[in-house]
């Protein structure tokens, strides 16, 4: 008994179909990497916040993260000084030194009045931190 030839066509169309479906669930597996990826690196950009520091400065006695509250937040003073050439040493010395008012109705309290004299270095580290917002 002789067999019918089997056409090639039929046998390598479910193969070609098969790669297809893998190339494109491999693309999908990727592009989702790649979401993940961004957004835990966006993620990472923000500095952590300096727990100990902001409790000593009472900076949550006039800011909140996100929302205006007797000062701007913290979001806020990012969005308005991150790309401007000087403001970290100008926000470092406003809370080095207290200020006089430039944003809003009050200035920024002396180091005495909101939990004692502050070193550059910390003054950086707060800085930093805001302007991850």
């Amino acid at each position: 008994m002789a067999c019918a030839p089997f056409p090639a066509a039929v046998a390598i169309r479910p193969l070609r179909e098969s790669r297809r479906a893998r190339s494109g669930a491999l693309l999908v597996q990727a592009a989702v990497l790649v979401a993940v990826s961004l957004h835990a690196a966006g993620a990472a950009a923000q500095t952590q916040e300096p727990v100990e520091l902001v409790d000593q400065q009472h900076c949550m006695f006039c800011h909140t993260s996100d929302a205006p509250f007797l000062a701007p937040s913290f979001h806020q003073i990012a969005q308005r000084y991150r790309d401007q050439p000087n403001a970290s040493t100008m926000l470092e010395e406003k809370l080095r030194h207290g200020g006089k008012v430039h944003w809003g109705d009050m200035s920024m309290p002396l180091p005495a009045d909101r939990g004692g004299p502050l070193s550059a270095e910390d003054a950086r580290t707060l800085v930093q931190w805001v302007l991850s917002q």
